[in-house]
């Protein structure tokens, strides 16, 4: 097993219409993943330590309608979800008591993330407990679990609305109008400067910071023998090289399941056309509407038939519209799913040597990774040194 455990955490922002996919897969909504690694059979042993009231969207909705949090000023593309995932190596937790110790620290866990992004606007907290960890199993000889915690949530900031140089009460001018609740991911993640020992003012990454107030946190709470990764050591970008493959993977399974999603669009569309074809009763109907009149060509109907003929005629217009709308539509989403697999399918072929290799042998693909960085590193610093000489 691994000694070093360190602990994770990675952010991703999301826009409102890409967030479904996050909450089928965090809920365990689908009835089947492309990851075989995830056993619902376990999925009931996923704990909540928040649990959303309706889909993520319409809690979104809600806050709005209440006035919890604005959206006023977002672009219609905004990124206003956000997910947090923490994480910390399986054999951590086997060597600690498994289950029952996971529960108790990614409840320390939320308790946290409450404090990071205010327990308000957290709309679902669950840990997993229902994908299994293929080579640490296969190390063990029997089935051990991955346990991570999923935090969606909205990224809100205080927003003070100043008074403008048009109030009529001068005294006010630049002052507090109102405070909002913005949702803003650009704001709540923002690069701080911080001033160096020497003096200097450099930008620093908020998700770094992030990292470290969640290791110092987790040690805090009793949880002393955690590690947070060596800053620019070869540890910490082999931490790098992992997170990167782990981010291609969960690539490989959000395409999968977007056509998945495409392939279940395409049908209700079809099915949509197909309810909007005319049925052949109304045709009978139209058929047998108006009589011949006794002389000449012309045809004479009841106020009724004209009634019906209207509608039916009405009818015809909005559903040839209609069907027009969905053709349409069932063009892109047919375009979109082929798109989406040809890049699941390239991607998939791109990393299966990768893939086969970590399976096959872990220890030594993080070797030959720990090799390549220090190669790396000593040609730099060569490089390094041989620009020096040159100005000596």
């Amino acid at each position: 097993m691994e000694k070093t455990d360190r602990t994770v955490v990675r952010n991703q922002p999301y826009q409102r219409g890409g967030i479904g996919i996050r909450e089928r897969h965090n809920e365990r909504k689908n009835e089947c993943y492309s990851n075989p690694d995830i056993e619902l059979a376990r999925s009931h042993l996923n704990v909540h330590f928040r649990r959303c009231e309706g889909t993520y969207k319409r809690a979104l909705d809600r806050m709005l309608e209440q006035g919890i949090v604005s959206t006023r000023g977002l672009k219609p593309d905004a990124k206003v979800f956000e997910e947090m995932v923490f994480d910390v190596n399986t054999a951590y937790f086997e060597r600690h008591g498994g289950y029952d110790f996971a529960q108790e620290f990614f409840r320390e866990v939320f308790r946290f993330a409450e404090q990071e992004v205010g327990s308000e606007y957290i709309l679902s907290a669950v840990m997993h407990a229902d994908e299994r960890n293929r080579a640490l199993s296969d190390e063990l000889g029997r089935d051990v679990y991955h346990y991570h915690l999923h935090v969606i949530y909205l990224p809100v900031v205080e927003k003070h609305v100043k008074w403008s140089k048009r109030c009529r009460d001068p005294s006010l001018v630049g002052t507090t109008k109102e405070i909002i609740h913005q949702i803003s991911h650009s704001k709540k993640w923002a690069f701080p400067v911080e001033v160096g020992a020497d003096g200097t003012a450099k930008r620093v990454t908020s998700y770094g910071l992030l990292q470290t107030r969640f290791f110092e946190h987790m040690r805090q709470a009793g949880y002393d023998d955690l590690e947070r990764g060596v800053e620019g050591s070869t540890a910490e970008h082999l931490d790098v090289v992992e997170y990167k493959v782990e981010q291609e993977r969960q690539r490989l399974s959000t395409l999968t399941e977007q056509a998945e999603e495409k392939v279940a669009e395409l049908t209700e569309v079809e099915q949509k056309i197909e309810k909007v074809q005319p049925v052949p009763a109304q045709i009978s109907e139209i058929n047998v509407i108006g009589r011949k009149k006794r002389f000449g060509e012309d045809y004479e109907l009841t106020a009724g038939e004209l009634d019906k003929l209207k509608k039916l005629a009405k009818y015809g217009i909005t559903a040839q519209s209609t069907i027009a709308d969905l053709e349409r539509q069932l063009t892109r989403t047919s375009n979109l799913y082929w798109r989406e697999k040809e890049a699941f399918d390239k991607l998939y072929t791109e990393t299966q040597p990768f893939r086969d290799a970590m399976r096959l042998a872990p220890q030594r693909m993080r070797e030959t990774i720990r090799d390549i960085f220090q190669q790396a590193k000593e040609a730099k610093e060569q490089r390094k040194a041989r620009q020096q000489s040159r100005y000596r």
